[in-house]
């Protein structure tokens, strides 16, 4: 997956080349303020202080799709995350992961990694994709999945040149 192809508005409104994070492993989560999953955004902040000197980026991606969790403009968003979870870590503008009106790079994303039985489908917030060096999708997780039981595949996937 070309990640430079892709630029996105975070959450201060500025545009974000994604290709500036090529030769970095990226952790991609779709993600809400009040979901269940939502204490998740600590373990992913703790995984990023941990690991970023070595190469792991993460970007979260806030989307109102599901269960209308995410129903803050930019700045609350914003608000909420460094608030509530120290949140350091690029977070972009809200966006939408399923139907037509989905950003492209979750389109791909679905594509190179599809859900159980094959669906392209996000299934709910706290859905994870994890990236290579290369752009290349490893991995999906599911919403279920703890930011903690991730690691050993992030120490994998930055040990990789």
């Amino acid at each position: 997956m070309e990640l430079q192809k892709y630029e996105m508005p975070l959450l201060n409104g500025k545009f974000q080349q994604l290709a500036e994070y090529k030769n970095k492993v990226v952790l991609i989560v779709n993600t809400a303020s009040k979901c269940g999953f939502t204490p998740q955004y600590q373990g992913l902040e703790e995984l990023y202080n941990k690991y970023k000197d070595q190469g792991l980026v993460i970007l979260g991606f806030p989307c109102n799709q599901f269960g209308s969790q995410e129903m803050g403009n930019s700045e609350e968003i914003g608000a909420f995350c460094e608030k509530n979870f120290g949140v350091t870590f690029p977070v972009f503008e809200k966006i939408d992961v399923n139907g037509d009106d989905a950003a492209p790079l979750y389109q791909d994303l679905k594509s190179e990694a599809p859900g159980l039985l094959g669906t392209q489908k996000i299934k709910w917030n706290f859905t994870k994709f994890l990236l290579n060096r290369k752009g290349e999708v490893i991995d999906r997780y599911a919403p279920t999945t703890k930011p903690e039981d991730m690691e050993e595949d992030i120490c994998q996937a930055l040990r990789e040149s």
